[in-house]
């Protein structure tokens, strides 16, 4: 469970309980690119960012709300609305995410900034993109922001692994003797 920290005024959680929040596959949103392949129709096909809240624009039909699906659940709605337009006859789509949006690290790391998500990414992998730990890092806590949280909380580190979520926020804290 949760509990306030008084030195800092940051919620402090467990790792298991920051993972409880996510959910078990990767779900597109704004920042994600697309490739979009229509079958036997080279002129639908090609590679699409998702733009501001969620919404992917594609040739010929409306703007499609794809925040928070999954590629198979967006391939549905692009054959959907192709077939609905009358553009396609039998529209056949798949849906691949070709560049996933970013996280960032912060603090006590090698090389703080902002990196790309690989759409399954742990604390551990994200530290490492980061060049590791700088000497002064203080390896037992962070502080992470999840875009779906109104302020950053301690997550105490054991022996579960902390996942990290596309547009998390890490830092890494200098430790104290």
């Amino acid at each position: 469970m949760a509990s306030a920290c008084a030195s800092s005024g940051l919620t402090s959680i467990s790792a298991a309980d920051a993972n409880s929040g996510l959910a078990e596959r990767y779900l597109i949103d704004a920042g994600d690119q697309l490739r979009v392949t229509v079958f036997d129709e080279e002129t639908l096909t090609g590679e699409f960012d998702v733009g501001a809240g969620g919404v992917l624009s594609l040739p010929l039909i409306d703007p499609l709300l794809v925040k928070d699906k999954g590629p198979q659940q967006v391939a549905a709605m692009v054959e959907q609305s192709l077939a609905d337009g009358g553009y396609v006859l039998d529209p056949r789509v798949s849906i691949e995410i070709i560049e996933h949006r970013t996280f960032f690290i912060l603090g006590e790391v090698e090389t703080p900034g902002e990196y790309a998500h690989n759409g399954e990414l742990t604390l551990e992998q994200a530290i490492a993109k980061a060049g590791g730990f700088t000497p002064r890092a203080d390896k037992n806590k962070i502080v992470l922001k999840r875009q779906t949280w109104s302020e950053g909380r301690i997550v105490k580190l054991d022996k579960a692994a902390l996942r990290i979520a596309p547009g998390d926020t890490i830092t890494i804290r200098e430790s104290f003797f």
